[in-house]
């Protein structure tokens, strides 16, 4: 698919993130520059260790990187202020981890409302935001277990309703770490299935980190991500 026509969503320029280890610096990211564009879907690839979850953690405004700047739609992310950034999250990203971080008191249902609920308004919005989780939990598979909690539903299920609520504020970028980590490569397949499918269908931008070849060529690009520096 050509992108080039597209606008970039996303750019880095020199990104660096150093963690401080028993007294020592050590440099994970070292001069990252990369530039996403709109509906794109992108693989990054590196062996364990790499730096790829802490890569996503800077693009997803989680983690304030050591230096350079991360844009969003040309804003620099980490100028915002923290409840300017915090907004940005709740309603421009979407975020599909290797765990899945549902909550065990709360059904399905609710699971998925969760970033639309702590949204202002949102109790005045109730029913529109219950039935647009309905129709994302009807559309990964899962309309018969509405009403069920994580504990009751396998791994893969509990993987498409994190991948539901992840989609829940119509965000125009997604990023996943390792999204099917935890899972067979069967059940793996039909929940990149189902990410790949909705986040074209409805025009999201989908960053994803993976050591694995095969997942990372169903993407329209793929970066490798090798001492600190992306190729």
């Amino acid at each position: 698919m050509n992108m080039e026509q597209n606008p970039l969503i996303l750019e880095t320029q020199e990104l660096s993130k150093a963690y401080a280890l028993d007294h020592v610096s050590v440099d994970v990211l070292k001069g990252v520059t990369l530039a996403i564009r709109a509906g794109e879907t992108l693989a990054v690839m590196g062996a364990s260790g790499s730096g790829k979850s802490t890569l996503l953690h800077c693009l997803g405004a989680l983690d304030r990187p050591s230096g350079g700047q991360v844009l969003f739609k040309g804003s620099d992310l980490y100028a915002l202020s923290a409840s300017a950034r915090t907004e940005l999250r709740a309603t421009k990203l979407g975020f599909v981890f290797q765990s899945y971080h549902l909550l065990p008191e709360l059904d399905l249902l609710e699971n998925v409302m969760l970033p639309a609920l702590a949204r202002r308004g949102a109790l005045a919005r109730r029913s529109a935001l219950e039935k647009r989780a309905r129709e994302l939990l009807e559309s990964v598979g899962l309309g018969e277990r509405i009403p069920h909690r994580p504990t009751e539903l396998s791994g893969g299920e509990q993987q498409r309703a994190a991948l539901a609520r992840a989609l829940m504020n119509e965000p125009e970028l997604v990023l996943a770490d390792e999204p099917t980590g935890n899972l067979d490569s069967a059940t793996g397949d039909q929940v990149l299935d189902h990410l790949f499918r909705l986040t074209r269908d409805r025009g999201h931008t989908l960053v994803m980190v993976t050591h694995n070849a095969e997942i990372a060529a169903r993407c329209d690009r793929t970066l490798i991500l090798r001492d600190g520096k992306l190729s």
